[in-house]
């Protein structure tokens, strides 16, 4: 709500409403006539002194459609002629981790980059989780820690809420010297995906959904994580909390300012709810009909959320399995296929839907033992599939069926889609759908038949088969067949390469468990 529809709807002047957020009435003059964004200090006082009602998307204008521009030169440069209080714009680009890399660039360079490219090491590919070169993956050295030319995705440059007025940010993807697109670059992989699915006269509409931690800064005297406690009692509550109002009422100043900086970037969001454990919850994005867009809503989103809760003295972890005991958090993929007229293919009553939809799915089930090293990169990630955990441990569909790993869920057929279970949150969003749609590609230029539905709990009926472990998942990335084939020969190498040598990096640490059990015993 507008600071000058608040004052309005509660009687309020300008000067009362000063006074009572602790700011100057100059001040406030400025924020209710447009001409200032508060600071997140401000913000915050403004947002507690209206009870929630005046929140920080309140003061970006939502982006309006007509006056995005078809050249993202001239959509950037439109940005900052509108927004002259930006001084510094992030220059964000995601790596194989999906962890956000990058340069914060003044304002004059940032136009640089928009007219001409940033100079930047291919390598940035080719990183491990602590963001150090993994030479087996043959861009560093070998190549002599060559530049490449990183570009605007599409020129939109987006508000920082949490950070000021002053801060903006933009998307980056890369490309070789020649111009062409980069093929270590995760999500130019994707748009290689996406080019197959216009041959066949489709086009993927995605939507992910990401759960999260809210932790504690403060670890346990080992280093593990700890759940926050509660605004409300002071205490940490380590029980299920599953759509607990409760839960979302204690921790409502984060989770609106998350949904708020979502809004002010311009990406949908359609709701939050509490999950499976203290402290975990779930913001869904809405659907886009451009699969990159979606993945570059999820990296923003990841971002956003951390970026907040520090704003707030508190930590968020997209890790898959922060607790033993308790629920792991994953990335839920929906995707439907719409034709050139935008009609949904897997609706019922739109010719062939039904064996659209069925050898979509066969193709997801026949590449999901390979996928795997995929949809679970990391050590930690293998600790989310347990039986009757929600994290799927076997290739299985059904219809509105919530144990299978690929469920068809119910309501409007208009909206039908295949929603996937399989992925962790820990998953790079570009890479986790560019296997995921890829899969359905064969799926359907295969025509392969998934068998019969999954009816009742799919842990009870279909046997564990699914690789469980790191190096097993590995084993079967590197013995796949569909895989090289969806995400490119070269990339599908370079990616086993990079993951293959993170693992026998962590496989070669002696864990402080294995001091534990055996240092005294032995």
């Amino acid at each position: 709500m507008k600071i000058i529809d608040y004052l309005a709807r509660e009687h309020l002047t300008l000067t009362e409403f000063a006074r009572r957020a602790g700011v100057s009435v100059a001040a406030m003059s400025r924020y209710t006539s447009g001409r200032q964004i508060p600071r997140p200090e401000a913000m915050r006082r403004l947002a507690e002194a209206s009870s929630g009602q005046v929140s920080p998307a309140d003061f970006y204008p939502p982006p309006d459609p007509a006056d995005e521009h078809h050249d993202p030169v001239v959509a950037a440069r439109q940005y900052l002629d509108a927004h002259p209080e930006v001084r510094h714009v992030d220059l964000v680009i995601a790596d194989t981790n999906g962890v956000c890399r990058g340069k914060r660039a003044t304002r004059a360079e940032a136009i640089d980059v928009i007219d001409h490219g940033l100079k930047l090491v291919g390598s940035i590919f080719g990183l491990d989780i602590h963001g150090d070169n993994v030479e087996e993956a043959g861009l560093g050295m070998d190549t002599g820690d060559r530049d490449q030319i990183a570009v605007p995705v599409d020129g939109r440059i987006l508000p920082m809420p949490w950070v000021g007025p002053d801060a903006a940010q933009m998307v980056l993807t890369l490309l070789d010297e020649e111009g062409a697109p980069f093929f270590a670059d995760p999500r130019q992989v994707l748009c290689g995906v996406l080019e197959k699915f216009r041959t066949l006269g489709l086009n993927p509409v995605v939507a992910c959904e990401l759960e999260f931690y809210l932790i504690d800064r403060d670890r346990t005297l080992l280093g593990a994580p700890q759940p926050v406690p509660s605004p409300y009692t002071g205490r940490r509550d380590w029980s299920t909390q599953v759509l607990s109002l409760d839960e979302m009422d204690a921790h409502r100043t984060v989770l609106s300012d998350i949904s708020a900086a979502m809004e002010a970037q311009g990406v949908p969001v359609t709701g939050a709810l509490s999950e499976y454990a203290p402290g975990q919850f779930e913001i869904n994005l809405h659907h886009v009909a451009d699969a990159a867009v979606a993945c570059d809503h999820a990296i923003l989103f990841k971002r956003t959320v951390r970026a907040v809760a520090r704003r707030h003295g508190i930590d968020a972890t997209f890790m898959a399995k922060p607790y033993g005991g308790i629920s792991g958090s994953g990335l839920h993929v929906h995707v439907s296929l719409v034709d050139e007229k935008g009609r949904n293919t897997f609706s019922p009553g739109h010719p062939g839907a039904e064996e659209r939809l069925r050898h979509a799915i066969g193709g997801l089930m026949a590449a999901m033992p390979e996928s795997m090293a995929v949809f679970a990169p990391n050590a930690n990630s293998f600790r989310r599939f347990q039986l009757g955990s929600y994290a799927p441990v076997a290739p299985c569909w059904g219809f509105e069926n919530r144990t299978v790993s690929l469920r068809v869920p119910g309501g409007d057929g208009k909206a039908r889609r295949i929603e996937h279970r399989v992925c962790g949150a820990d998953a790079n969003p570009y890479l986790a759908v560019a296997a995921i749609l890829g899969a359905m590609h064969w799926g359907l230029a295969n025509q392969i038949d998934p068998g019969p539905p999954v009816e009742g709990n799919s842990y009870d009926l279909v046997a564990p088969s699914l690789p469980r472990h790191w190096s097993n998942a590995l084993d079967a990335y590197d013995d796949g067949l569909i895989l090289p084939r969806c995400l490119g020969e070269a990339y599908h190498q370079h990616y086993g390469r990079l993951r293959r040598a993170e693992f026998e990096r962590y496989e070669a640490e002696v864990n402080p468990l294995d001091h534990a059990w055996y240092l005294d015993k032995l």
